[in-house]
């Protein structure tokens, strides 16, 4: 049973519509289908909101302490109400799924996610749900900072809201603890193919549109090759 919600991201307008992000995108987009607002909280270091699912109680959380922090937001919400690793669910953006596509996840490696990174430290567990909202790869690691740090294209925007959207279907799966079934709801959930162009009709010349072209051709050209 998810108790704890998480999206991360960093504050600032001149964040707001980064790659890195997409976890904010993800809870801003829980609370507008839950209709309630996330209020700073300084106690956890963040925007929160508790409110009801389906007859639980959940919370949503931002946190505003930078990426690299992330950890001593999630730690301090979390011990105050006593809610345990494997019943939080981060939502983060994940360089290895393409845009459109989500992944579920729980436990294991950080991955060098530095937001997943201080959660491991700050809760001194690594055993929480992931929720990966593919981002895609710039294709040379060297240019990851900058692209996490960049907004997407229009139309990679466009995937990824869209994806948002999918996988908050699987949200009365997590609040009632069928991770299971919220996963393989996730991972089934993918965008639709483009449809394959069809054929352009062939064009056939009607009777006595055929004429000799040969005066009509321009002779061929013998100077130097066209750059």
């Amino acid at each position: 049973m998810i108790k704890l919600f998480v999206g991360l991201g960093n504050p600032g307008a001149e964040y707001e519509d980064t790659r890195h992000n997409a976890g904010f995108w993800w809870i801003d987009q829980l609370a507008a289908q839950l209709k309630v607002q996330l209020l700073p909280e300084k106690s956890y270091h963040g925007w929160a909101v508790r409110t009801q699912c389906d007859g639980h109680t959940i919370w949503l959380l931002k946190p505003a302490t930078f990426m690299n922090l992330s950890g001593k937001s999630v730690a301090a919400l979390a011990r105050f109400f006593k809610i345990q690793p494997d019943e939080i669910l981060v939502v983060h953006d994940e360089l290895d799924v393409v845009p459109g596509e989500a992944k579920m996840k729980f436990g294991g490696s950080h991955a060098g996610h530095n937001g997943l990174r201080d959660i491991h430290a700050q809760l001194g567990s690594d055993a929480y749900w992931r929720l990966r909202l593919g981002i895609g790869h710039p294709g040379v690691k060297s240019e990851v900072l900058h692209w996490v740090l960049k907004k997407p294209a229009p139309d990679q925007k466009i995937v990824i809201d869209a994806c948002i959207d999918r996988t908050l279907k699987a949200l009365a799966l997590m609040v009632s603890g069928d991770m299971v079934k919220a996963t393989q709801l996730v991972h089934t959930s993918k965008p639709p193919r483009p449809k394959p162009p069809r054929p352009a009709a062939a064009i056939h010349p009607k009777k006595g549109d055929l004429h000799d072209t040969t005066s009509d051709q321009t002779p061929p050209y013998t100077g130097p090759a066209a750059v």
